[in-house]
């Protein structure tokens, strides 16, 4: 297998996804606490991208499996159909990935202790059982909630809990401040979700996968996909107004003519091939705006 079959199978152009929100959960470390435990957060790092991966290849493997018949999906979309590779060898990475980074989560939450375990399992479930199980949350009106938290607000959480578990309080008020620090995040990530439902509403639909644009329509769903990007840039002014974030997050908006253009283009077509790219330049740029201007925040505040 060459690289760049490898990097579409574990869809590497969308792990912004988990990598900004884990970045977010640093900056909000040391910004808050003035605290970082860069080993075990580094650690937590490699396990949260190896285990991503499995799922990007599990995904891809169960929507391979079940399939339907009558259109080309297994033969010329899925990638494993149309590169032709072994199923035993890609259950074989799975398992291993899923092991490894299983065994480094465990071992960490001895260390830090067992909230870490807590959410590490919430957060194993939803991978799992995203594309998995008789009935995969992927092919449910979940998706986009489930990967908008799990990957928008858990990541970051954990991290967090990680670089300050000594001192973290688990309250309504700390947790409801990380919630809303990571809400564009969150909603961003979802949209990643949603735009991808949009675009494969037909073949979603011939495999019996009735996801939230199923239920909603096109028309409502590209509504919501505009909607999240405003709650999106609006939470940003609240958290600043909060002080939860420098007065710097501000300057997120400088990328707003940019996220105008492609949920433009996104507006005006929906195929994958040509435009589910705008969903996913709006989240790497909105997530690394976020990144770049509260580490300005940190730095010079």
């Amino acid at each position: 297998m060459d690289r760049e079959v490898f990097f579409e199978l574990v869809e590497v152009k969308a792990k912004t996804a988990s990598v900004f929100p884990f970045f977010i959960g640093i900056c909000f470390s040391w910004y808050h606490y003035r605290s970082l435990h860069l080993g075990f957060v580094l650690l937590f790092f490699v396990a949260m991208f190896v285990f991503n991966m499995a799922v990007d290849i599990l995904d891809n493997y169960n929507d391979y499996l079940h399939a339907k018949e009558g259109h080309d999906y297994k033969e010329k979309t899925n990638i494993i159909g149309r590169e032709n590779l072994s199923l035993p060898m890609l259950r074989r990475w799975i398992i291993w990935m899923v092991s490894l980074s299983a065994l480094m989560g465990i071992g960490l939450s001895f260390i830090v202790g067992w909230p870490l375990l807590l959410m590490g399992i919430y957060c194993y479930s939803i991978g799992i059982f995203y594309s998995s199980g008789p009935k995969p949350l992927s092919s449910l009106p979940l998706g986009e909630v489930f990967s908008g938290l799990t990957m928008g607000f858990m990541i970051p959480l954990i991290c967090i809990y990680i670089n300050t578990y000594e001192i973290f309080q688990w309250s309504f008020v700390n947790v409801g401040s990380i919630f809303l620090v990571t809400l564009p995040n969150t909603c961003l990530i979802a949209n990643l979700m949603l735009a991808n439902n949009i675009c494969d509403l037909e073949e979603d639909e011939k495999n019996h996968r009735f996801t939230l644009v199923h239920y909603l329509g096109k028309k409502v769903s590209i509504l919501l996909f505009v909607g999240l990007i405003v709650i999106a840039f609006l939470s940003i002014f609240v958290a600043v107004w909060f002080q939860l974030t420098p007065v710097t997050m501000l300057l997120t908006l400088l990328v707003l003519p940019f996220i105008w253009k492609q949920t433009r283009l996104f507006l005006k077509k929906q195929v994958k091939t040509e435009t589910f790219s705008c969903a996913i330049k709006i989240l790497a740029v909105g997530a690394l705006a976020q990144v770049l201007f509260f580490s300005i925040g940190i730095i010079f505040l």
